[in-house]
């Protein structure tokens, strides 16, 4: 068994804690950012009929093509070639993204937590939406439009509603980076711009608390989030946690949520309702999950890197 590749930015300390799971293992580590290329990392990629081979190289490692056991990919920064005027700049991106990316995705025998084009279809909220419904959990109501008057009509026939983004680019305010919140909405709310673009409204459930649930391969993790908070993420410091069963047939649920998408790794989101009823809100297969272990007790950084070993028994 080879390396595990690791793809990943600079800055995530859920990582750092799983790399060094494994380095205390001792089993090899090869860590990289797809922003690197070129200047730092560089491919010598053959595909000849027994599949992907040839060295990937950093200033510190070589990993062989055609021997990585595992590839973690947890977000990235983009390819960027700012020395170039724009009209070859994308080109340099493009080949960057279909070279260096085809071949990241294309490793023979490798296991992906997850691999980087299924992260990609599970992204889209109204496919992870349809899908969740399709394998058995409870979805709040949902409308997806641009139309405002279908929108105030949603808000009146569903009364508390709230605003998701169905994606979350940063915005900088004040030079800080910000996201889109979640937040409620009515119908004085909705003016003639919702026109300008696509917006996801949800009818709001009346909620005792939030779960989280953590899959890593064939584990199960279920944390309650407590708090008075619409958005829990909003403020970490006003939340409590404690470990919690699941209600029948969510483990099976999860199952085929993650095997519609063939994903080994998700962070799922559930609202939990005042007759104890769990809501399905979204599933995250990037998702960050370090910060439960030490709240909680729970070894899931000791699960991940299990995963990534490759460990059995």
């Amino acid at each position: 068994m080879g390396p595990v590749l690791v793809v990943t930015n600079l800055d995530d300390p859920t990582t750092d804690l799983v790399i060094g799971e494994l380095h205390g293992r001792g089993v090899p580590v090869v860590r990289f950012d797809s922003g690197d290329f070129p200047t730092t990392l560089s491919i010598a990629a053959t595909i000849t009929s027994d599949g992907i081979g040839g060295a990937l190289t950093t200033p510190t490692r070589t990993a062989d093509l055609s021997r990585i056991r595992s590839l973690s990919y947890r977000r990235p920064s983009g390819f960027t070639f700012s020395h170039l005027d724009d009209q070859t700049a994308r080109f340099a991106v493009t080949q960057a993204r279909y070279g260096l990316g085809g071949v990241v995705a294309s490793l023979p025998g490798c296991l992906y937590v997850n691999h980087p084009h299924r992260i990609g279809d599970a992204e889209f909220k109204p496919s992870g939406l349809a899908a969740a419904a399709a394998c058995g959990f409870r979805i709040p109501p949902t409308m997806v439009t641009s139309d405002p008057d279908v929108a105030r009509a949603f808000i009146k026939a569903h009364g508390s509603v709230i605003y998701k983004p169905l994606s979350t680019p940063l915005y900088r305010i004040d030079g800080v980076s910000c996201t889109v919140e979640v937040r409620e909405v009515t119908t004085g709310d909705i003016d003639d711009a919702v026109a300008g673009t696509a917006h996801l409204f949800q009818q709001r459930i009346d909620k005792t608390g939030d779960v989280r649930v953590t899959v890593i391969g064939n584990q199960v993790f279920c944390v309650c989030i407590d708090s008075d908070l619409l958005d829990w993420r909003t403020d970490y410091s006003r939340l409590r946690y404690s470990v919690v069963q699941p209600p029948p047939g969510i483990f099976e649920a999860l199952s085929a949520y993650l095997d519609r998408f063939r994903l080994v790794f998700g962070a799922f989101d559930f609202a939990v309702d005042r007759q104890g009823q769990w809501w399905f809100l979204e599933c995250n297969p990037s998702g960050q999950w370090a910060w439960l272990e030490p709240e909680t007790g729970l070894p899931m950084v000791a699960a991940m890197a299990d995963l990534l070993e490759r460990k059995t028994g």
